[in-house]
């Protein structure tokens, strides 16, 4: 990063920049080439999930002036001896009167080391479905566990639905640590406890912070009331926390989008397939074979928006041209030969219902994946999930909002599908409703 960059991001003395600073920073070549981390917050309402984000926000200086202004004028009215940083992030009228989360709020921040998205999603019951969708496209979980109360009943649904959307990294950030007086052995008491339930649980990265939120204690700067621990500050485990291996670089998929045809006379022959790779590493030469249809080719080149490079990989959006005319258009994909996934109509999935409609028996829906579209039916429903206590419920099979079911579906045309532990983005699917165009539930492929 240029010393230059660096300047503007020291603001001395302040927590809040203008519009003009933050212009500069995100203009520059060093900020639009830096990594960036997408993650999720979830926990039991009132565990202080957008008290943390507003805090995260404000002690990395990433709030614009008259944002600060406003938040600090809501505050003064609602009487209150503080800044409510939550205000930040709840943006909803109901949010802000209930003090509550409701809808997914997407917020944006970066620090010299790394940019990040968040997904403050909700903590209610009937909100499940905001969190599926904040949290699919997630590579680390923030869970709030309020201190006093330790694993709650919707820890463990917020921590279950996290492990069913493989979501790679969890940091359990132990809040209101200022309310047992910054006790390590309240700390420790909810770390074991965590850590029993976790066990039920598909995740391999599990970390442990005591926080404040409120007071910022171990958020974006090191507590002295908490010199027990000696771990690093929240903000210091987002920015060194390791997601490169996050994505499959093994299994080359590549969804074509789109078919470039330039038509003009510098390009007069060029025919390129556009689109995101979802898994692998693709290089220049390599053999490849193109479904439904099986032919095999080359690869001539591969061709990004800053010209043409001998390699690309996950998730990187490219143009890729083939050194024999094969018809390739939306939907197909290009993989290697050695390497392929399956090729099915039939999907057995753990289906999120997002819809306040419940599926109609052997209803017909629109199944998208990737860049591939096919009618499907509901053919059979094998069972719900209790996502509080992790239990099978094979008696009752009425789907309904925000409920969590294994089915198998049966498509008109074939898919090419991969686990979806194995690679997110091959492995998961939507629903739409035909008649109403609505997206009516998500689906992580088995």
């Amino acid at each position: 990063m240029t010393s230059d960059l660096r300047q503007v991001w020291k603001i001395e003395k302040s927590k809040v920049i203008s519009k003009q600073q933050a212009h500069k920073i995100m203009s520059s070549t060093s900020y639009l080439d830096m990594e960036l981390l997408r993650f999720t917050t979830a926990g039991s309402v009132d565990d202080g999930k957008s008290t943390l984000i507003g805090r995260l926000l404000y002690d990395s200086k990433s709030i614009f002036e008259d944002q600060m202004e406003a938040v600090t004028a809501t505050s003064n009215r609602k009487g209150l001896d503080h800044v409510e940083l939550a205000l930040l992030t709840d943006g909803l009228r109901d949010e802000r009167e209930q003090g509550i989360t409701i809808d997914v709020a997407y917020r944006y921040f970066a620090t010299p080391k790394r940019k990040f998205i968040i997904a403050d999603t909700p903590g209610h019951i009937q909100y499940t479905r905001n969190m599926v969708t904040g949290a699919s496209t997630a590579n680390l979980a923030l869970i709030l566990v309020d201190v006093r109360n330790g694993v709650v009943e919707q820890t463990a649904r917020h921590s279950f639905i996290a492990s069913l959307l493989q979501i790679p990294h969890l940091i359990v950030c132990v809040n209101k640590m200022d309310l047992v007086d910054y006790s390590e052995e309240a700390f420790n008491r909810v770390v074991e406890e965590y850590k029993t339930f976790a066990a039920k649980l598909d995740v391999h990265d599990v970390r442990f912070i005591p926080i404040s939120a409120l007071h910022g204690d171990n958020v974006v700067n090191k507590s002295e009331k908490l010199d027990w621990y000696q771990g690093g500050t929240l903000l210091n485990e987002l920015e060194t926390i390791h997601i490169g291996s996050d994505q499959n670089h093994i299994d080359c998929r590549f969804p074509v989008q789109t078919v470039i045809r330039p038509h003009n006379d510098k390009y007069h022959d060029y025919r390129g397939y556009a689109g995101r790779i979802a898994g692998g590493i693709y290089k220049r030469g390599d053999e490849v074979t193109v479904l439904p249809s099986g032919f095999q080719s080359r690869i001539k080149s591969i061709d990004t928006f800053n010209g043409e490079v001998e390699e690309a990989f996950a998730p990187m959006s490219v143009t890729i041209t083939l050194e024999d005319d094969i018809d390739v258009s939306r939907g197909d994909m290009i993989v290697r030969t050695n390497n392929q996934p399956e090729v099915t109509q039939d999907v057995e999935c753990m289906l999120c219902w997002l819809n306040p409609k419940g599926p109609m028996p052997r209803g017909k829906y629109v199944v998208r994946h990737t860049s591939n579209e096919a009618r499907a039916m509901i053919k059979e429903i094998n069972y719900k999930m209790d996502i509080n206590t992790l239990h099978r419920m094979e008696d009752d099979k009425e789907i309904k909002m925000n409920d969590i079911a294994r089915v198998r579906l049966r498509t008109t045309n074939p898919l090419f599908i991969d686990q979806y532990r194995r690679n997110r983005n091959t492995g998961s699917i939507i629903l739409v409703d035909e008649t109403t165009n609505e997206t009516v539930a998500a689906g992580m492929i088995i």
